[in-house]
């Protein structure tokens, strides 16, 4: 909706007639009007307004004149930055040579339904500023700012860019996320307070202690209560966000949210007709608790173009079962023990190329190493092929070992680094030059051509910290976009190649590397107690067919801790369900039950892989409650996982979220993957009964006696509708 309305002020004369632009989809509303400088200013972002909510809202949307402050009124712009009076980070800054340009004027406002596009330029015509704010049908916000140069003879900097929006007082406290290399997207809590909370990564990458998904909220918000407002930047270089507060406010706002790719040393250098376009940044708001924004933004993701459409086959990945132990007699036996277990798509991991007998070497010199093969990959591609499996190979082609062909002869291809900061025995070749592009393409395509490929493991292991190409400039920014074309061309040659982002596990789990493969890998832990943390916080982003979830041995290889394999198989089976272990080694019973899961993940994963996330907020420390409805709410599937003691001594009522309270389930204990440990005498009486629970939601919202678990167990609950 575009319309004007003429606001009055009390404290002075009337201000001018302002423009008023109404976005609104998906039960949310984003209201933007002008300011007295007439750039747009965001007046509400939340739940969805009428026309008389709007009317209201924009007769309240005009603050009070303060003591020491400016003789006018204070409202956040879609530009706020010091030369509009705001005193806090800036959302955009152009420079031309030792002048910044904040002389900026809207000149063209355009609107398509949920959709407005802002063009500002600057006084002297030297910078058009485009803006675009999309609502999609979830009522997830798509932002993003370009900037043109668009003067006849000087260079502009673009020094920052980011899409920041103003947020109302009782938004109060500030969830984000931290980890490390195997415990990814931990959550970490903190009240909003006056000064600036910013989240920054030079990794080159978001990194595993990426904020990914910022969530401001009421207080104490969880899971299933709260209002919540929530950004992400699908980004896979540097970015930041930002919560900021001033004791001025931001308007009637009390504070601002947002955040954008940060650009390095010469990253924002535009020549005369040279376009800056800035990453997507993501909003999403909920009433309904993080469950909401995670129900928003899961079917947002879901209505891409791209969003794989086809069930998410069961992988075997070969890492954990030979590691560089490798030969086709060998190989072929484990695929063919795959296959008898239900295994859908087999994918050879590290080890396989010229020069790769451990991590010290080979890195770049992607051949198939002849010696190990041959003959080739391609008689392994086949024996997968003819057991009724597709094939999956291992590449990490943004990298090199100092130990390598390719090293020795293009040293000049290696981003600037010393010479002393090699990591996991390895640099990283510098994308943004053409000929380095086009040298992985090349041998990418060979390979996956020769081999007849069908899944492609595309691993970054390690941070891009100085990051200079040749005259000094800092390359991520381009390293990035140069890797994103890289892997859109490989889909282009190879259309029903599927690829995963696996960043030494979740360092680059993010929209934007997401927009160029069809997975991520999660962690490189296959320990269940820390990947139920991991999965259970990443899915708060990213739907559950989206992440590698996947079966590791009895004994986790990072963690070293034991774990029953029913505990195991519950936990892999919310995500994109794969194994990495030895099959061959299983005893005939183990072999049974990895049948009887794989199995159960085939019958499930249309409703793991298209249902509502919900999770539990009211449970005891060591335990977690977490499931999947259909979005009709027929169907149910639920894990009780109990990860470490605690006090509590009995089986109290758990609500179950997420059901139609009208509705009356059939509420079962999926028992194929084997027996459960509990700490305790006799289960609750309803699952002793001779019959199966019938129970309407209600009353599952109130809650179901579970049993207590020991630790490292878990239970499986699937409900279905009944009549």
């Amino acid at each position: 909706m575009l319309s004007s309305i003429k606001l009055s002020d009390d404290s002075g004369p009337a201000l001018p007639e302002h423009q008023v632009v109404h976005l609104s989809n998906g039960g949310v509303s984003l209201l933007f009007l002008s300011n007295l400088l007439g750039a747009p200013s965001v007046a509400h972002w939340g739940k969805e307004l009428n026309d008389a909510d709007v009317e209201g809202l924009l007769a309240t949307s005009t603050p009070a004149v303060m003591n020491s402050s400016f003789d006018v009124p204070r409202r956040f712009s879609i530009l706020a930055g010091r030369g509009e009076g705001w005193s806090g980070a800036p959302v955009l800054e152009i420079v031309q040579h030792d002048r910044v340009l904040d002389d900026l004027t809207l000149v063209q406002v355009a609107t398509d339904g949920p959709q407005a596009v802002f063009t500002i330029r600057d006084t002297a015509e030297c910078a058009e500023v485009v803006a675009t704010y999309r609502l999609d049908a979830a009522g997830v916000l798509h932002a993003e700012t370009m900037v043109k140069n668009i003067s006849k003879d000087t260079r502009l900097d673009v020094d920052v860019a980011r899409v920041m929006l103003p947020l109302p007082l009782r938004a109060s406290e500030v969830v984000d996320f931290t980890g490390r290399w195997t415990r990814e997207h931990q959550p970490q809590r903190s009240s909003i307070r006056d000064g600036t909370w910013a989240r920054t990564s030079r990794r080159g990458r978001p990194g595993h202690d990426s904020s990914f998904l910022t969530l401001a909220g009421t207080t104490g918000f969880g899971f299933r209560h709260g209002e919540i407002w929530a950004t992400h930047v699908a980004w896979s270089g540097n970015q930041e966000v930002i919560v900021e507060r001033l004791p001025e406010g931001a308007g009637v706002h009390a504070s601002v949210m947002g955040g954008g790719e940060v650009l390095d040393t010469g990253e924002g250098h535009l020549a005369p007709g040279q376009v800056y376009t800035s990453p997507t940044v993501m909003f999403a708001w909920s009433d309904e608790g993080m469950d909401g924004v995670t129900a928003r933004l899961h079917a947002s993701i879901r209505s891409r173009p791209n969003h794989p459409k086809t069930p998410r086959p069961l992988i075997l990945n070969t890492w954990e079962a030979v590691y560089f132990d490798q030969g086709f007699d060998r190989l072929a036996t484990l695929a063919a023990t795959a296959a008898d277990a239900g295994v859908e798509r087999f994918v050879l991991d590290d080890g396989w190329f010229r020069n790769r007998r451990d991590d010290t070497a080979g890195l770049g010199d992607w051949y198939v190493d002849v010696d190990l093969w041959p003959e080739g990959l391609r008689p392994l591609s086949d024996r997968v092929h003819e057991l009724g499996m597709e094939f999956g190979l291992w590449f990490e082609p943004e990298m090199v070992n100092p130990d390598s062909e390719l090293a020795r002869e293009h040293p000049d291809w290696i981003l600037g680094e010393s010479a002393l900061l090699t990591w996991r025995n390895q640099f990283v070749l510098d994308f943004s030059r053409d000929d380095v592009a086009e040298y992985i393409l090349e041998r990418l395509d060979r390979v996956l051509t020769e081999s007849q490929v069908d899944f492609v493991k595309w691993d970054h292991n390690r941070d891009l910290h100085a990051a200079r190409g040749e005259g000094g400039s800092r390359r991520v920014r381009d390293h990035t976009l140069a890797v994103y074309r890289v892997l859109d061309e490989l889909r282009r040659r190879h259309p029903a190649l599927e690829i995963e982002s696996c960043a030494s596990g979740g360092a680059r789990a993010d929209l934007g590397i997401l927009q160029h493969t069809d997975r991520v890998w999660a962690s490189d832990c296959n320990d269940p107690i820390e990947r139920q943390f991991i999965q259970r916080w990443t899915q708060t982003l990213l739907p559950p067919e989206l992440i590698g979830a996947h079966v590791g041995a009895a004994t986790a290889h990072t963690t070293e801790r034991h774990s029953a394999f029913a505990f195991r198989a519950i936990t892999a089976l919310f995500g994109h369900a794969g194994l990495e272990l030895d099959l061959t080694r299983s005893s005939p019973d183990e072999a049974s039950a990895i049948a009887a899961w794989s199995a159960l993940y085939r019958e499930l994963r249309e409703l793991l892989h298209s249902g509502i996330t919900v999770r539990g907020d009211h449970v005891d420390p060591g335990t977690l409650l977490h499931g999947i409805v259909d979005a009709a709410g027929n169907e149910a599937v639920f894990a009780w996982i109990r990860t470490g003691t605690s006090a509590t001594a009995y089986t109290p009522r758990i609500p179950i979220p997420g059901l139609s309270p009208s509705t009356t389930y059939r509420v079962r204990v999926r028992t194929e993957l084997g027996a459960v440990s509990h700490h305790q005498v006799a289960n609750p009486g309803w699952m002793t009964a001779e019959t199966d629970l019938l129970c309407t939601g209600a009353v599952l919202a109130e809650g179901l006696p579970l049993p207590v678990l020991n630790p490292g167990q878990g239970m499986l609950l699937h409900l279905t509708a009944q009549g």
